[in-house]
């Protein structure tokens, strides 16, 4: 796909999408561990759902959600932006520069509420609180009306969605919705229904299974009383710690055996699914001023943008947690889909894709947009650092009285 098509399916078409077959890297059938959600009594469960695929209803769980997935891409935009592989305004929070070493530089692409989160919100932009400089403000007084001063300082804010949540009108403030959205399931999975009796609600029980169990090497029994005290130490003689001793089991000092446990976690499954959209429509409902040839280059970049960070990804890997490592099960191809629900298959590698967004970068940027591929760097005030501090200091003091 050249810079032309790609311009004309976002001012005509409705959508970018790819249906893409997984399988466990350890082949067909290999049990895989989806995310776990609080259950009944809190207990550990996967998220289950009926859904209509090939014209039939099937048993799915989720294996990687739309805010995950969302997660996944904007960490690998921003290792392809560090890279340099590709321009990418941002604004970066420079917590290293101030001081805090522990913490990292923190981009916008990293903050659960992007552009509007409050790691931004209390930091510092020139000599400013960032919320009152010039940038902050014209960040906060965006809409999708004119969402210029957004596209300029922090796209992805618009390709992944942004609210403003805490600003003008208490929760009022500026919402946009996310144009890419991606998902993964876990298609076609054995499972048990039972009937909740009191709601009526369909309850899926879980066929698999997970064990746990350690054997100590050291072959210390249950039966050995030791004492530990507050700060976490431990002796043989309650008279060697002190008045605030407590007997304690060797498994509580993380001695001795631990005991076969069996879950229900853990599935198998025809095959998994993961679904990309870019959704074109979407993009036209962003607007960046009166000049509709600066709302089609902008809205451009954003699908080029959007494409990209799908690209990334599938260089990053699908490996989504412990026993969780996907692969492709064939390539599926792009396609784009008319608003008549037809669809055209449209070839981009990864080559392709890079090239696609950089054209698309030069393009806004000739038609007036100010993108600056350097980070904007924010600085911590005062008051977040001396918080940081604080809630270090509060962990090493918890971590040393035994304290959760």
């Amino acid at each position: 796909m050249e810079l032309e098509e790609l311009k004309e399916a976002v001012r005509d078409d409705a959508a970018l999408r790819r249906r893409q077959r997984l399988q466990p890297a350890g082949g067909q059938g290999d049990k895989i561990f989806p995310p776990t959600y609080p259950g009944a009594n809190n207990s550990p469960t996967h998220v289950f759902e009926l859904r209509r695929i090939d014209g039939e209803e099937k048993i799915c769980v989720l294996i990687d959600s739309v805010q995950s997935q969302a997660n996944r891409m904007e960490e690998s935009l921003l290792a392809a932006a560090q890279a340099g592989g590709i321009r990418l305004p941002r604004l970066v929070v420079d917590f290293p520069g101030s001081g805090i070493n522990s913490v990292p530089a923190i981009s916008v692409l990293e903050a659960p509420h992007r552009v509007f989160d409050a790691i931004l919100r209390d930091s510092l932009h020139g000599d400013k609180p960032f919320r009152d400089s010039d940038l902050g403000q014209s960040l906060r007084l965006a809409t999708p009306a004119d969402a210029t001063a957004i596209f300029e300082a922090a796209p992805t804010a618009l390709l992944f969605g942004a609210w403003n949540s805490t600003g003008e009108g208490g929760g009022l403030g500026a919402k946009f919705a996310r144009v890419i959205m991606s998902e993964v399931i876990a298609v076609d999975v054995p499972a048990g229904k039972a009937v909740d009796s009191r709601t009526g609600d369909v309850i899926f029980r879980n066929a698999g299974r997970r064990t746990g169990s350690r054997i100590d090497p050291l072959g210390i029994p249950r039966s050995i009383e030791v004492f530990k005290d507050s700060d976490g130490d431990w002796a043989h003689d309650k008279a060697d710690l002190g008045k605030s001793a407590k007997a304690a089991r060797p498994s509580e000092i993380n001695h001795g055996n631990i005991a076969p446990t069996i879950d229900m976690l853990g599935v198998t499954c025809d095959h998994a699914l993961q679904t990309v959209v870019v959704s074109f429509a979407g993009l036209r409902r962003l607007r960046f001023g009166a000049d509709p040839e600066r709302d089609l280059a902008a809205r451009t970049y954003l699908a080029a943008l959007g494409i990209a960070a799908a690209v990334e990804a599938d260089r990053q890997g699908r490996a989504f947690r412990s026993r969780c490592d996907l692969v492709c099960d064939g390539l599926a191809p792009l396609e784009v889909v008319a608003a008549d629900g037809g669809a055209s298959e449209v070839l981009i590698d990864p080559d392709a894709a890079t090239r696609l967004h950089e054209a698309a970068f030069d393009a806004a940027c000739s038609v007036g947009f100010a993108l600056n591929p350097e980070p904007i760097m924010l600085e911590p005030q005062r008051k977040l650092v001396d918080l940081i501090r604080k809630a270090q200091d509060k962990a090493l003091s918890d971590e040393a009285s035994g304290n959760e």
